[in-house]
């Protein structure tokens, strides 16, 4: 596996069984996600670092608040349904969000690789959080793609071993890489059709 991706969960371990994606694996999982940003250098970025950070918080807090009706993501938010704040019902709902541009840009800079990573970010920001977003945040993410780093750069950084140890190669990074977003394009799928067959998203 590649050295960065081998230090934190892969969302193909996270656990889905009938009753939902495991709440406290998903969450471990979208923490090492938190860290392909900081592969990326820009502190344009920060704004969506800091969106995901905040919304794995806020879902935690629930967990840890009510562990034993919040199992499963699915769990959590039908238990959350009946309270008058659902607060980690729309952190979750943001998260889904935020996975889903970093899942698509990346899945766009596999499918080709002649791509910079801008392009593969802004293609993804069009088909995912830019119709949520106001005029304003906009703007800040249309900085934060032209700041993305070279690709070749951003994959040597990927590949590296933070030891000094040999660098995986591009075959097992891609392997690894290409295994890690089709989980969590998955997951993403799963939880979002639960939160339109319900009507959980409604007012956010």
């Amino acid at each position: 596996m590649a050295p960065y991706l081998e230090t934190v969960k892969s969302f193909a371990d996270v656990p889905v069984t009938d009753a939902g994606v495991d709440t406290l694996a998903f969450l471990e999982a979208a923490e090492g996600l938190v860290g392909i940003f900081d592969l990326l250098g820009s502190t344009a970025f920060s704004v969506v670092q800091n969106d995901i950070k905040g919304n794995i918080a806020k879902v935690r807090a629930r967990y840890d608040a009510a562990r034993n009706l919040s199992g499963t993501l699915e769990k959590l938010v039908e238990n959350e349904k009946m309270e008058k704040k659902r607060t980690a019902t729309e952190g979750l709902l943001w998260l889904l969000r935020g996975l889903s541009f970093t899942c698509k840009a990346l899945q766009n800079s596999q499918a080709n690789k002649t791509e910079e990573l801008a392009g593969a970010f802004a293609k993804s920001y069009e088909g995912t959080l830019k119709r949520f977003h106001n005029f304003v945040v906009k703007g800040i993410f249309a900085v934060a793609m032209k700041a993305c780093p070279y690709r070749a750069d951003f994959y040597k950084k990927l590949a590296a071993d933070p030891s000094g140890g040999p660098p995986a190669s591009q075959e097992k990074l891609d392997e690894e890489l290409n295994k890690w977003l089709a989980a969590l394009d998955a997951i993403v799928a799963r939880v979002e059709a639960f939160y339109e067959k319900g009507s959980y998203g409604k007012g956010f």
